[in-house]
């Protein structure tokens, strides 16, 4: 847990050990970087606000030394700033002021998310939908070719639009399929991702279905 208000910090500590984590906390980014190397977390909560080393940079950093499910805490709300998270490896986001129990059941679906992407990883399919292609086995994905950088997140959601192209899914059951929670107020997580995925595969892959979700587009 990375968060420099201590009174936030000891009431997050507080309700994941009453869930039963082992939890660390770090007030500021050099800290959190430390407590990182040496304790290696299953899942790290991260506010976006940090003193020092803001918390894009030590995501960042964090990913670069060994990939971790992130929870990203914002303040800020700007669809920019959320995607600028999601882009150094962010796997979700929360806004504050947040509700304690859908921060305790996103964690839970996180680390859901790396036992499923595991059990995944024996499949060896390659899907090909127009010219993208999505390698499940090795987790990489390409673009004519070259290959194009997905965070863990991003990957999970292509791979379930790409099982099926064309077909729409609406944005509660992305939300159940791919996060692992379906709390209505959380679909634009679902948006944001999705707009990352366009900004890195090309604006045409996924199309919207006003009012309903999404679809991968068929070529």
């Amino acid at each position: 847990m990375v968060e420099d208000d201590a009174t936030i910090a000891r009431a997050v500590r507080h309700r994941l050990v009453a869930e039963g984590f082992d939890v660390r906390i770090a007030g500021d980014g050099e800290e959190a970087l430390a407590a990182y190397a040496k304790a290696e977390p299953d899942v790290v909560v991260l506010d976006r606000l940090l003193p020092g080393l803001d918390g894009l940079e030590v995501c960042r950093r964090m990913q670069a030394a060994r990939p971790v499910p992130v929870l990203m805490l914002t303040a800020l709300g700007e669809e920019t700033d959320l995607l600028v998270g999601l882009g150094v490896g962010a796997d979700d986001y929360m806004a504050k002021p947040f509700s304690m129990r859908e921060l305790v059941a996103r964690v839970h679906a996180l680390l859901r998310r790396v036992e499923r992407a595991s059990q995944l990883a024996a499949d060896d399919t390659v899907l090909r939908i127009g010219d993208v292609e999505i390698d499940t086995a090795e987790r990489r994905v390409y673009v004519r070719g070259e290959e194009v950088q997905l965070t863990r997140t991003e990957f999970d959601l292509l791979r379930r639009l790409a099982e099926r192209p064309g077909q729409v899914f609406e944005r509660e059951r992305l939300l159940a399929d791919v996060w692992g929670f379906s709390e209505a107020a959380a679909t634009r997580t679902v948006d944001s991702h999705v707009r990352a995925l366009r900004r890195k595969l090309g604006s045409g892959v996924v199309r919207t279905v006003h009012g309903v979700g999404y679809a991968l587009v068929r070529s």
